[in-house]
């Protein structure tokens, strides 16, 4: 019998990817090459209590911390790298520091992180390009995963593709999540991510595989990906936004854009009549969100 996999299940129904990024001010990336496990903090083999404390402390703070490794390693040496990343538009950073033993990251100040403030490490000026490999979690995010890591990999890009664990959204698997900017790109195969990763290095956005931008609620993120569709703005800060409001299942995002002046997106939230197992594991089945736009309106 075939296993269940989400990931095609969900590209044949024809689930919008717009508006589905995890909510992420900040992150923390730490190298661990071995094994992740099912639950990356938890199952690792870290040192006694590493896990726990990153879990504990990355909720406290509002810090996603990830666990990464290069592309194809599966050993360490003792050391680790790490990565902190703000995503707050044109003023992301990306910081980044070597640790001679992976115990030392009980020092970081993680409230300094997730309240926007530097963790004194040194500045990354180009991006990182995290692709979720976490088989573990999720067969989809291995299976679609790993070749688009590998892709990238043997790319130009190389340098600055990094495997992840679990970021969010299985069924959007191959997931590739580009810092400090925190944009989630999904449905990916290795030439997209190739694709991507030149836009990205061009200061563009590919719309077709863009999920949103993790500094902002998900209904805000659809607003802003419908408007830019509407009107064919692909540049990072040809769309800034400037506040929301809710009114019901009616969300109301303002942006400044590049050549149209400032406009209201108004987007409804949709459940789907049907519900389907959305990750591969999933024990029940749930309706798929998506939000609707409404209208766009110029603010005079």
């Amino acid at each position: 019998m075939t296993q269940f996999r989400c990931a095609p299940a969900s590209r044949a129904r024809g689930d919008e990817l717009a508006g589905t990024a995890s909510t992420v001010r900040s992150f923390l990336l730490l190298e661990q090459a071995g094994s992740w496990g099912s639950d990356a903090l938890r199952d690792a083999r870290l040192p006694d209590g590493i896990g726990d404390h990153l879990a504990a402390e990355g909720r406290r703070h509002g810090v996603r911390v990830l666990l990464a490794r290069r592309p194809g390693r599966s050993t360490g040496d003792g050391g680790a790298q790490l990565f902190a990343a703000r995503a707050a538009g044109p003023e992301s950073w990306l910081e980044t520091a070597s640790l001679d033993r992976v115990d030392d990251v009980r020092d970081l100040d993680l409230a300094a992180l997730g309240a926007g403030r530097s963790i004194g490490a040194d500045r990354v000026p180009t991006p990182l390009l995290a692709v979720c490999t976490h088989g573990r979690h999720d067969a989809c995010c291995a299976e679609l995963g790993r070749p688009v890591a590998l892709g990238l990999a043997a790319s130009r890009h190389g340098d600055a593709v990094w495997e992840t664990s679990h970021v969010g959204g299985d069924r959007f698997a191959g997931n590739l999540v580009v810092l400090p900017r925190g944009l989630y790109y999904g449905g990916l195969d290795a030439p997209a991510a190739r694709a991507v990763a030149d836009a990205t290095d061009e200061g563009q956005v590919v719309l077709e595989h863009l999920r949103g931008r993790s500094d902002l609620p998900m209904a805000a993120q659809a607003a802003e990906l419908a408007l830019r569709r509407e009107l064919a703005l692909t540049g990072l800060d040809d769309v800034r936004p400037r506040g929301m409001r809710t009114d019901g299942d009616l969300v109301t995002a303002r942006f400044e854009t590049t050549g149209h002046g400032v406009l209201d997106v108004r987007v409804r939230r949709v459940l789907s009549e049907a519900s389907y197992q959305l990750t591969c594991q999933a024990r029940r089945a749930d309706p798929v969100p998506r939000h609707d736009l409404v209208n766009v309106r110029h603010v005079t």
